[in-house]
């Protein structure tokens, strides 16, 4: 692969820092946090984006430390606002200068390529066998780069809809149990009200990637605008219908927040829902943990919306916090022993997220989340909502992209904004996304 690999945060020194030490296979046996080694407590740093109180990391690595004497676990958050993408910058400027690293996490399945693809993430295939772990058949997604392991899924994340429960109420519409994105487009006409400043629109969609691909998000076999071997998908013609349908809610029926207004007032897709901005909020489920603590009025949920009636329902696309070792870890076995214990038991410990890990029970998870929130706001979570869309939800397929996947998800969302504000047609944007998208894949091939 040419070296064109995107240079990570603007951290231009950081395959240079990282060539000594990245290259040299330690077996688990031979590094100094290895079991049987030293019996010297040994300090293990986690770091992540997460705020405490977003993550409840203190009490989670504190319930670690007791049952693990001769390991201390630290967790130091990246981000005071606890934010994913400042907390990965800062991490790679720890990978550059060298800083002890040993747990570190990334929020998605192309941020997470694009770190084993520099060389931050040590291969996790001789711990997992030494424990006779076969990921597939432990967790419920499976993140394999290039035949190996670099990390284990911690939180997982599916997509739903969050109503609010009030505004169904007002316009008599009942909670979808199951329906279609053209369904959901004629909720969103019948929840929209008011105009100007005061307007509460039915719908909206953020500035990621994943409200780009609605449509696509559930296609079983692959819900991402490239293929494993990073040749474009947006011919599939769920992309088309993804973008027509919110040009069409945005700019036509104007029953979704217009993408200008999302971009140029730096809208946050909380604060929308929260503030009664939009009716409906389509999502990921690490919102049950953060609604436990802020939720402002009567939420419920939905199944993610289906591309053709025909469709199974609850397909919904997936993600995790990848959670792997550092390649410089002076303490691998030790940091492994950690995101092991993390990716299994440890989450339903921390009670803010959901578990990819295959034994986890669904309603215990979901107690244990309501639990740590604030009585009041628990009241205003409709747990039977919940569960029926929690028991419905099918994961699709993981893709795990190729390590130059961020540099085509820029240029695409470039092109989706150009259409999305009226500068260029349907045609046009299809088209020059996928010439984009290739050229990118053209310019990394070997």
């Amino acid at each position: 692969m040419k070296k064109s690999l995107l240079v990570l945060s603007g951290v231009l020194a950081i395959s240079a820092a990282l060539a000594g030490c990245g290259n040299k296979a330690e077996t688990p046996a031979a590094d100094s946090g290895a079991a049987g080694g030293s019996k010297a407590p040994v300090t293990i740093k986690v770091q992540g984006w997460y705020t405490e109180a977003q993550g409840n990391w203190n009490a989670t690595v504190e319930a670690y430390n007791k049952t693990h004497p001769n390991v201390k676990v630290v967790y130091e958050s990246m981000s005071e606002k606890g934010d994913s993408q400042e907390g990965m910058k800062k991490l790679d400027l720890l990978a550059a200068s060298g800083e002890q690293m040993d747990v570190v996490m990334y929020s998605s399945a192309s941020d997470f390529a694009q770190r084993v693809g520099a060389g931050i993430l040590e291969p996790l295939d001789d711990y997992l066998k030494k424990d006779n772990i076969v990921v597939k058949d432990e967790y419920k997604l499976d993140p394999i780069v290039n035949g190996k392991y670099y990390a284990l899924p911690g939180k997982m994340i599916e997509w739903f809809v969050l109503l609010n429960k009030d505004k169904l109420d007002e316009a008599k519409l009942p909670v979808p149990t199951e329906w279609t994105w053209d369904q959901y487009a004629e909720y969103a006409k019948k929840l929209t009200k008011g105009e100007g400043a005061s307007k509460a629109y039915g719908s909206y969609f953020h500035n990621w990637k994943d409200y780009a691909l609605l449509g696509l998000n559930n296609d079983m076999e692959n819900p991402y605008l490239v293929k494993s071997d990073g040749t474009q998908n947006i011919d599939n013609p769920k992309v088309r219908y993804s973008l027509d349908l919110r040009n069409k809610m945005e700019n036509v029926d104007k029953t979704s927040v217009p993408y200008f207004e999302v971009v140029s007032q730096k809208m946050a897709y909380r604060d929308v829902f929260y503030g009664g901005k939009t009716a409906m909020l389509a999502t990921g489920n690490w919102m049950v943990g953060e609604l436990s603590l802020n939720a402002k009025f009567k939420t419920v949920f939905a199944p993610y919306p289906k591309f053709d009636a025909k469709d199974p329902n609850g397909l919904t696309e997936v993600g995790a916090d990848f959670m792997g070792v550092a390649a410089n870890s002076k303490n691998k076995q030790a940091a492994y022993d950690f995101v092991k214990w993390y990716t299994t038991e440890g989450i339903q410990t921390q009670g803010l997220f959901f578990s990819a890990w295959k034994k986890a029970d669904v309603e215990k998870n979901v107690d244990a989340i309501l639990k740590s929130g604030k009585p009041e706001q628990v009241a205003m979570i409709d747990k039977e909502s919940l569960l029926a869309t929690l028991k419905v939800n099918k994961a699709t397929k993981l893709v795990v992209p190729p390590t130059y996947a961020l540099q085509q998800e820029k240029e695409y969302l470039t092109q989706v904004e150009l259409f999305l504000t009226g500068k260029q047609d349907l045609e046009k944007t299809i088209q020059t996304a996928k010439t984009k998208i290739e050229d990118i894949r053209k310019s990394n091939a070997k």
